[in-house]
């Protein structure tokens, strides 16, 4: 069955050795990862994509989201045909949509967990295994995807992969082998700009857009262990130092003078200011 392990660590170095546990691949020789990372500044948000938060009363809307997109920033896309090029153009520019945001860094998760730091709050990074997700994926995908030795797909070659043409739930149910049975995909956008680059990022997607990877994960014929690293306000103040020390910070996570000068904000602000969060 599957289900989300929740751990709570006390400082860098445990935050260290749990994302980079079991990392070592004896098929390879490497220590290479399997998992993926997403941060979030309150480790009260669940796996849940814009679409749902900002449409959940109505999640058919992705269709006219999607069509006005594409009419009004016409003269921005005019030469894309692939809609999850078009999807991940949207969703980069703040659009809501099904893709749920990941890295393949943990710290650049670390990094967006404890962005706000005046907040009080728990920050948290989730973890999930893309080779276990991919095991669960219709067979038509997971052999698409082993054929050429991979757990993610790219934009071109996703749409190789589907129907040409149809909503994205038509595109995405078409492969789904049982209608009861709803899969997670992940998709690696295309470096459209640096800070996708930067980010080392990466999407989820789910067939069905009622379903949350959140409930997916702990669906009982699902045996993927995902885990919610929970980053308690105490353990902030070490985490975002260390994470300034190796450079991932805003001026590197968000390339540009807007980037530059909330790092240096921050930067230069009175610790005592940014950290005066109560022990919980």
């Amino acid at each position: 069955m599957g289900k989300i392990e929740v751990i709570e660590i006390k400082n860098w170095t445990e935050f260290t050795n749990e994302v980079f546990r079991d990392c070592y691949d004896k098929r390879i020789d490497r220590d290479r990862s399997s998992y993926v990372f997403r941060g979030a500044t309150s480790s009260n948000y669940g796996l849940e994509p814009s679409l749902n938060v900002k449409c959940g009363h109505e999640l058919s809307l992705e269709e006219s989201l999607i069509r006005n997109f594409k009419k009004y920033a016409s003269l921005e896309i005019r030469d894309k045909n692939n809609i999850w090029e078009i999807l991940t153009l949207a969703q980069h520019h703040g659009l809501p949509t099904r893709l749920l945001d990941w890295t393949f860094s943990p710290y650049v998760a670390a990094h967006f967990a404890t962005e706000n730091v005046l907040s009080d709050e728990n920050g948290a990074v989730w973890c999930i295994n893309i080779e276990e997700c991919r095991d669960h994926m219709p067979q038509k995908l997971k052999a698409a995807l082993q054929k050429e030795g991979g757990f993610t797909f790219g934009i071109d070659f996703l749409n190789e992969q589907m129907i040409q043409s149809g909503t994205v739930e038509e595109r995405l149910m078409e492969t789904q082998e049982d209608e009861s049975s709803p899969y997670v995909l992940f998709l690696e956008p295309p470096s459209i700009d640096s800070r996708i680059v930067n980010q080392y990022a990466l999407f989820s997607v789910m067939s069905a857009r009622s379903e949350t990877l959140s409930d997916w994960i702990e669906k009982e014929e699902i045996d993927i262990v995902a885990k919610k690293i929970i980053i308690p306000p105490q353990a902030k103040k070490e985490i975002r130092d260390k994470l300034d020390q190796i450079n991932i910070n805003e001026r590197v996570i968000y390339p540009g003078l807007d980037g530059l000068c909330q790092w240096l904000v921050r930067h230069y602000m009175d610790s005592g200011k940014m950290y005066s969060t109560k022990k919980k």
